[in-house]
Order: structure tokens, then C-alpha cells, then sequence
């Protein structure tokens, strides 16, 4: 071999002198002390680069120990020459974690550098998993070296992998493998920090506790860094734990910053410990600048988000009676609390005071005003504030604009929402994805579906990419027009893209496809997310359940709800209000009761809908007395009734013609603050029209008006039904013609209403007339319509008025059927009109009737 190697050295000299010799065979040929190791592994590195060499691959000896080979490799050729030769290329299948973890404990203590280089090509260009030694090895070296960043996202990625409750094995690891390893305690340090930052609070605390019995030192950011993300959990915050974390804090060598009490506060404030953040602030208090002023802020903000707006305000008077001045974010603070609690005006106030105190209002602070007047619908005064921002030299951003859309589409202004992207896309700002998904959900609204696609596709050629919130406002939208087939299909493409439909587009489709009638195609809907292995939650299963009752198929609903006990889904209070719905609807009664005492044995807490539900049932038997027993189940219950709950009472009193207790029950609403809408008095009024009691009827429908209730068309359909069967039509003329004067909507009911009462009472021309006037109306006139009146007419013998409406009916092109035309032949035949009687026969010979 090296007979070979000199040959083939001697060989390039001849080509080149060695001042043009590359380093490394300068390095091969030139140095006295090379081995013959060195120089067989230096035949290999040239075979690497010359592939056609294979004697000299074949030479090599596979049975040496890997780890020194590979050590003696990278010291030699370096790492990343030796990385990529195709000896190592080679070697690699032959390598495990033990062996890569004695060759970076070794490279370690001899070179951090080349350690650091062996371990990132390993993972990257081959793919090789290491161990959790290796890790914590770089972790060292990097923790050596203090490259921060790059240790925090070493962790970052060991914690994503290993997960909550993954504390316990690393210490333990670390604890055996690597003590009295230089900078261990940082590493241990950045690892607690890393929990902290991931919000697995009960492991960063598990890390401390260690630390402790160490004797590391815990640094400020990362006791900062759990105070931060402790406030963040649902973790119940135990004080006596909180504040021993706190103390620990405070008695450590290390210096707190400024932030320390600060973040420590607003945790206190975030699980509404008020009253502990108050002391904590007393306590800890400096009355310097900086510190005094972060603190300050803090206790401002948390009370603001409790809605304790006034406290909030005695916090920036404290300021300014010790001479801290506020600063922008004081004020901030203060004014957006004042516009959450729609106290815009003051919140004007204190912009101004912020000038007086010559402290300039930024972009920041009128977005937050621009936004009060926005929760307030009131878009005037937000157009003010921007008049006031551009006068100030300030330009509204991305912020302000969203907010001024957010603000129009919320009034129902999509007009003026889509003139706002305009000027933003003319002014440079890209819209984001909440800008777009608003503006989308106020055309769905609108029934503009069509248009919303258009914007989808404005979205997507400007790069942004449509999450799941913008492709489920889409697909409700389709769903609510009607047209499930586009939903579906967008729920394919958003499987394309690899983004998962959640409960809210599902339900959606589903709901659209039960609300068509379509129950069989919802089940297959269903069942398909059940096949494809995604999480479907109770709402889906809630969906079908309801659709299921509401088309009568209680016993698929039943099943459905076996099939979520059996699943070990809980049911929920909504479930068995479907259920109970579907068991009235079937007439079901016990059953329903059975289950409502089902609900109550399980925990769960009926609704109003629940018992409502109930009581309907039992209020079209006419059961009184079960529905009061309901209602006073309500009150052991503490189940506040709605409007809808006392109609219902209302419906069964009126039924048992018990009308002055439903009159009580309407001022007993109004004593409890609930307000009474037309479909309650709409109850009331048709409970005195049906006793022909028309006087409290119309004083029902004056006291609607007084309250500023507009009485609905059915309203003045049961007024003028009532007024027709008392026999009242000239009221009932004269109604009509006042709502046609005050151009209130008078529905085609109204009409046909009164053309019968005219034609019962034999005056066929007024009858005519309103047939004519509702014709004009623009209502489609049916068979049945004409039926109705020519059936009338001929009982009152007026054969000859019945002819004029079936000559009508004619000439609209609406042919009679077999029982009109037999009618109106007895009719002719009982009046003696023979001619009438043989022509309309003739008729019906040639319509194909059939004649007796």
C-alpha cells in the first residue's frame, strides 16, 4: 500500500511543483511525521475524490474499531472533507447512537467546533437519530460557548419531541451523565427557561426543584420566563407555591429587572387575584421611573380587563401624585378599558388630558378609539378620530383599517367595507387574513356568495393562503344559500391542502343538508368524517340527532344517542333537548319526561328550551295543569323562563279561555324584565278574536305600538280573520284600507281572508274587487285560490258571479279539476242555466274529465 502511495505521489510531482499542490497533499507528502495509518487513510480520501481508484478502496481493512477510525479521520482531513468522502459514506450504516455518543464526548474535550459541525450533518445531510446524550453533549458545547439562541431551539426541539411530563427522565439524565460538566447549570437553566416558554409549567417546576438541590443558580429571564407563561395556564394558581417561587426570586444572588414584580403581577391579575397584586405592588414598590411605572401599567391593564375601569384610573392619579409622570402606554391602557366599557366620551377625555401632559397620542391610541366607537355601531365618530389622526400628520396602518372594515360589515355595510380595501390596496397596505375573512363573512351574510369567491380568489393571488376560519365562513354561507354541493366542494379542497374542516363547516353542511330534507345524504356525511378517522365532537353528533327529530325519525335519533354513550362521548344538556324535541314531536310525552329526570340524575343542568319544549307538548293536549308543573320545576330549578316560555303558558290559558290570567302573565314579564315580542302578542290577540272579543284584541295591538313592537303581518291577519267571523267586515274593509294607506305589508293571507268572508256573505263584486287588488299585489294565484271562492259563491246559489270567477281562472291559463267543474255543473243544473250546463260539460269531455 505504501509502495502504491508513493508510486502514485511521485507521480504528481512530476505534474506540478508542490507550491501548486493542494493543502492537503502538501500536507500528505510534506510532513515528516505521517504514519502508515495516516497515509492509508489518506489513499482513501483520494479514492473518495477519484472513484475510479477502486484497488485502493478495496484495501480497506473493515474490522477496525469505528471510533477511533473516525476520530483519527476528522483530525486528519477534517470534519466536513471527511463527512463527505465516500469512506464515511460507507462507515455510516454502520454507526449507532452509542458509538456517535463516544465520538462527541471525545471531540468535546479536544474540539468543541468540529463536534458541533459532526452532530448537525449527522441529523441533517443523513438523517440520524440521536440520542439524548448526544444532545445534552451540544447542548454543552453550545452552552461553553454561550450561543444562546442556538442551545434554546436545541431544546425547544428535544422538549417538542419528548412532550409534557418529560422532566423527571431528562434530569435524570442529565444528573447521571453530565455533572461537574462545565456550564451544566446553564444548560439546566435553559432547559427550565424551555418548559416555561412551552407553558409545561409542572415540568418547569419539576427542573427548579432540582436546580435547588444542585445549588444552581436560576437566572432572572427564566423566573421571569414562568412567571410570563404561568399567568398563561389553566393551572389553578396555589399561593403558597406562587409565592415561594416569588421569594426564591427575590433571595437569589442574581438581579431582578424591572420586569420581574411587573410580570409577577399581571399573572396575579390574569386568575384574578386582585387583591394579592395590590399587596405585591405595596410591598415591592420603588418610587423610581422605570420599575414604578411598569408595575403601575400593570396593575392598570389587569384591572381594565376585569371591567374595574375606575380603579384602573386611581392607579394613573397615583402616578402623577408622586411625580411619575405616565407614559403612552398609561394612557393606552386606560382609554382602551374605558371604550371595552363603552365609555368612549371619557375615553376622548383623557386623549386630550395625554396632550396636556405632553404626551403625543400615537397610531396605537386612535386605532383604540376608532375601535371604541366601532363596539358602539357608531361609525361617524370613527371616521372623526381618523380625521383628527391625519390632521395630527399620522397615518392609519393595517390595524385601523381592519378595524374601520370590522366596524362597517358589523352595521351590515359591506359597500363601504369593500371601498375601504380599495383605498388600502392604493395606498401600498397588504390586507391580512383577518381583513379578507371579515369582509367575507359580512357578503355570506348578505346572500353575496358569489362575490365572496371572487374575494377568495383576490385573496389567493396576492399570496395569502385561506386558513380554515376563511374556508368555514365560505362553506356556512353556501350552506345557508342552499347550495350544499359547493360547500362539500370546498371542504375537498381544503383536504387537498392538507387543512382539516372543523366542527363549525361540518356542522354547517350538515345542518344544510337536514334543514333540505336530505337525512340520509347528512348520515352519509357524517359517517364519512367518522371513516376517515377525524374527531368528531358532540356538535356534529347533535346536528343529526336534531335533524333526525325534527323529520319524525325518532328512533335513528335514539340510536345515534346509544352510539354516543357506547363511544364514551359525553352527551350534552343540547343532545337531550334534540331528543326530548323529537319524543314531543311523536307524542311521546312520558318518554320526554323520562328523560328531562334523566338529565336531572346525570348532573346536567336543563335549560329554558328544555322545559319550554315540555310544556309546548303538553299545552297543544291542552294540559294545563303540566304545564304549570313544569314552570314551577323551573323555579326549583333556577331555570330563568324566556319570552318564548311564557307564550307558551300563555297559548294553553288562552286555549282554556283563562285570557285575564294570560294578561297578568304579559305585566309579570314586563316586572321581570323580560320584553314581550309580536308572537306573544300575537297569542294574547288571537285568544280574544277566537272568544269574538275584538275590543282588548285592537287594545293589545295599541299597546304594541306604544311599546315601539311593531305588530307583524300576522298581526293584522288575526285582527281581520276576527273581525270577519264576528261578522264585521266593514272594520275589516276599513283595516285593510289603512294598511295599505300607511303602506304596511299586507301578506296574500289577509286578502284571501276577507274574499271569502265576502263571498260567505254573497257579495261577489266585493269579492271580485279584493281578488282583482290582490292580483295587482303581485301574489300568484293558484287553483286552490279560485276553488275557494267558486266553492263559496255556488253554496250561496250566486251560479252566475261562480262563472265570472271560473271565466277568470280561464283566461289565466289555470285549467279546472274534476271536483270545481262538478261543482259549478250542480250549480248551473240547481239554477236551471242548461246552456252554461251543457257548454262547461263539453269541457270537460274534451279536458278529459270524467263523466258519470
Amino acid at each position: 500500500m505504501l509502495n502504491l502511495l508513493r508510486q502514485w505521489t511521485s507521480s504528481l510531482r512530476c505534474l506540478q511543483t508542490t507550491q501548486n499542490l493542494t493543502p492537503l497533499i502538501r500536507f500528505v507528502v510534506l510532513k515528516p511525521s505521517f504514519s502508515a495509518i495516516a497515509a492509508e487513510d489518506c489513499s482513501l480520501y483520494l479514492s473518495a475524490s477519484n472513484p475510479r481508484d477502486d484497488s485502493i478502496y478495496l484495501s480497506i481493512s473493515h474490522n477496525k474499531d469505528l471510533v477511533p477510525e473516525i476520530l483519527n479521520g476528522l483530525k486528519i482531513f477534517g470534519v466536513k472533507e471527511y463527512l463527505n468522502s465516500r469512506h464515511f459514506r460507507t462507515l455510516i450504516s454502520s454507526l449507532n447512537s452509542t458509538l456517535v455518543d463516544q465520538i462527541l464526548q471525545n471531540l468535546r474535550g479536544n474540539d468543541a467546533e468540529s463536534a458541533l459541525v459532526f452532530f448537525n450533518c449527522l441529523r441533517s445531510e443523513y438523517n440520524f437519530r440521536h440520542s439524548r446524550i448526544s444532545e445534552f453533549v451540544i447542548c454543552h458545547v453550545l452552552a461553553g460557548q454561550r450561543r444562546l439562541k442556538e442551545l434554546r431551539r436545541l431544546l425547544r426541539w428535544m422538549l417538542e419531541e419528548e412532550g409534557c411530563g418529560s422532566a423527571p427522565s431528562l434530569c435524570e439524565l442529565l444528573s447521571n451523565n453530565f455533572r461537574g460538566w462545565d456550564s451544566t447549570s446553564l444548560v439546566w437553566d435553559v432547559l427550565a427557561d424551555g418548559y416555561s416558554r412551552r407553558e409545561m409549567i409542572n415540568d418547569a417546576l419539576f427542573v427548579l426543584g432540582k436546580m435547588k438541590n444542585l445549588n444552581f443558580r436560576v437566572s432572572t429571564s427564566t423566573y421571569n420566563s414562568l412567571m410570563y407563561n404561568l399567568k398563561h395556564t389553566d393551572i389553578v394558581w396555589d399561593m403558597d407555591i406562587i409565592w415561594d417561587i416569588y421569594h426564591k426570586i427575590k433571595a437569589s444572588e442574581v438581579s431582578q429587572n424591572e420586569y420581574t414584580d411587573a410580570i409577577f403581577i399581571d399573572g396575579l391579575c390574569k386568575h384574578l387575584r386582585l387583591r394579592d397584586a395590590v399587596k405585591l405592588f405595596w410591598e415591592t414598590k420603588e418610587k423610581e421611573s422605570r420599575s414604578y411605572i411598569v408595575s403601575l401599567n400593570t396593575l392598570m391593564s389587569g384591572f381594565c380587563k376585569l371591567g374595574f375601569v375606575d380603579f384602573a384610573k386611581s392607579f394613573l392619579c397615583m402616578m402623577l401624585k408622586y411625580g411619575v409622570g405616565p407614559d403612552a402606554y398609561s394612557y393606552n391602557t386606560l382609554i382602551h378599558g374605558l371604550c371595552v366599557a363603552c365609555s368612549v366620551e371619557e375615553a376622548l377625555e383623557f386623549s386630550e388630558d395625554m396632550e396636556r401632559h405632553g404626551i403625543e397620542p400615537d397610531v396605537v391610541t386612535y386605532n383604540i378609539l376608532v375601535n371604541g366607537f366601532r363596539l358602539l355601531g357608531v361609525m361617524t365618530g370613527a371616521q372623526m378620530v381618523i380625521q383628527k389622526m391625519l390632521h395630527k400628520g399620522l397615518n392609519p396602518d393595517i390595524v385601523t383599517y381592519t378595524i374601520l372594515i370590522c366596524g362597517y360589515c358589523q352595521i351590515g355595510s359591506v359597500e363601504e367595507g369593500l371601498k375601504l380595501r380599495e383605498e388600502m390596496v392604493s395606498r401600498g397596505l397588504q390586507l391580512n387574513n383577518i381583513t379578507y375573512s371579515v369582509l367575507l363573512s359580512c357578503l355570506c351574510k348578505k346572500g353575496q356568495v358569489d362575490e365572496a369567491i371572487k374575494l377568495l380568489y383576490e385573496m389567493e393571488a396576492t399570496g395569502l393562503e385561506p386558513d380554515i376560519i376563511t374556508y368555514s365562513i365560505l362553506i356556512h354561507g353556501f350552506c345557508k344559500q342552499g347550495d350544499i354541493g359547493k360547500a362539500i366542494q370546498l371542504c375537498q379542497e381544503m383536504r387537498l391542502k392538507n387543512m382539516i374542516a372543523n366542527s363549525f363547516a361540518h356542522g354547517a353542511i350538515l345542518s344544510g343538508l337536514c334543514q333540505k330534507g336530505l337525512i340520509s345524504e347528512a348520515r352519509t356525511h357524517f359517517d364519512t368524517q367518522i371513516q376517515r378517522d377525524l374527531q368528531i365532537d358532540i356538535i356534529l353528533y347533535n346536528i343529526m340527532i336534531f335533524g333526525y327529530a325534527k323529520h319524525g325519525d325518532i328512533n335513528k335519533a335514539v340510536q345515534l344517542y346509544r352510539q354516543i354513550i357506547k363511544d364514551g362521548i359525553a352527551p350534552s344538556i343540547v343532545t337531550y333537548n334534540s331528543l326530548i324535541y323529537g319524543l314531543c314531536k311523536s307524542k311521546q310525552l312520558d318518554e320526554a319526561k323520562q328523560l328531562l329526570l334523566k338529565v336531572l340524575t346525570e348532573g346536567l343542568a336543563p335549560t329554558a328550551v328544555t322545559y319550554t319544549t315540555l310544556m309546548d307538548a303538553y299545552c297543544e293536549e291542552g294540559n294545563l295543569t303540566a304545564v304549570i308543573q313544569l314552570l314551577h320545576e323551573m323555579e326549583v330549578q333556577k331555570v330563568k323562563p324566556t319570552v318564548l316560555t311564557y307564550t307558551v303558558v300563555m297559548k294553553v290559558l288562552c286555549k282554556q279561555k283563562r285570557l285575564q290570567e294570560s294578561i297578568q302573565l304579559l305585566s309579570n314579564m314586563y316586572a321581570e324584565g323580560l320584553v314581550p315580542d309580536q308572537i306573544t302578542y300575537n297569542t294574547l290577540i288571537q285568544g280574544f278574536c277566537e272568544v269574538q272579543d275584538m275590543r282588548p284584541a285592537f287594545c293589545l295591538h295599541n299597546e304594541m305600538l306604544r311599546r315601539n313592537l311593531q305588530p307583524s303581518p300576522v298581526t293584522y291577519n288575526i285582527l281581520i280573520e276576527g273581525l270577519c267571523v264576528y261578522n264585521n267586515l266593514k272594520p275589516a274593509n276599513r283595516l285593510l284600507e289603512a294598511l295599505q294607506c300607511h303602506n304596511i305589508i299586507v301578506t296574500k293571507t289577509a286578502y284571501t281572508i276577507l274574499i271569502k268572508a265576502h263571498c260567505a256573505k254573497g257579495d261577489a263584486y266585493k269579492a271580485a274587487f279584493l281578488f282583482n287588488q290582490m292580483a295587482e299585489m303581485g301574489f300568484e294565484i293558484y287553483l286552490r285560490d279560485y276553488s275557494a271562492v267558486i266553492n263559496r259563491l255556488c253554496k250561496r246559489s250566486l251560479a252566475n258571479e261562480a262563472k265570472k270567477f271560473l271565466c277568470m281562472m280561464l283566461f289565466d291559463g289555470i285549467s279546472p279539476d274534476q271536483d270545481m267543474s262538478w261543482m259549478m255543473l250542480n250549480a248551473f243544473h240547481l239554477e236551471g242555466d242548461l246552456s252554461s250546463a251543457s257548454e262547461l260539460q263539453a269541457k270537460m269531455i274534451r279536458s278529459g274529465l270524467v263523466i258519470d
